[in-house]
């Protein structure tokens, strides 16, 4: 036998939005945690133009050599001595690749010696950033 609601009845009801409200909160941890950061040098370099360039990954290292020849990463100096240790630590894990932003007024010879700390210390891809 059916029993008929009365109006009465329908105001018991209720939906409960603690575990839609829970769920969205853990979705949003998730995403925050697994988001990849790009992790900028922390100073602003003049990039010399290029004529031909590509885009590329996200996970990278950068190094910045600025316009009085300082190594930046991650906003700290460490000078061209630096990077070696730097990028053998980072890339123990898995193959990332290096990128050097200098300044079109650094030396040439900075720059030199900043890539070849890089492939000495096992970077298989380094790169340099310009302006396209």
């Amino acid at each position: 036998m059916r029993r008929n609601l009365t109006a009465d009845d329908r105001d018991d009801v209720e939906i409960n939005l603690s575990p839609m409200i829970d769920m969205v909160f853990i979705l949003l941890i998730f995403f925050i945690v697994t988001t990849v950061f790009v992790e900028e040098t922390g100073v602003e370099v003049n990039k010399p133009e290029a004529a031909a360039a590509i885009q590329l990954e996200k996970n990278s290292i950068l190094l910045a050599v600025t316009s009085d020849n300082k190594v930046i990463y991650g906003g700290r100096d460490i000078g061209v001595s630096g990077v070696a240790p730097i990028v053998k630590r980072l890339t123990l894990q898995e193959d990332i690749p290096v990128i050097i932003q200098a300044d079109e007024g650094a030396s040439h010879g900075v720059f030199a010696r900043v890539y070849g700390e890089a492939k000495q210390a096992g970077a298989k891809s380094i790169n340099f950033s310009t302006k396209r």
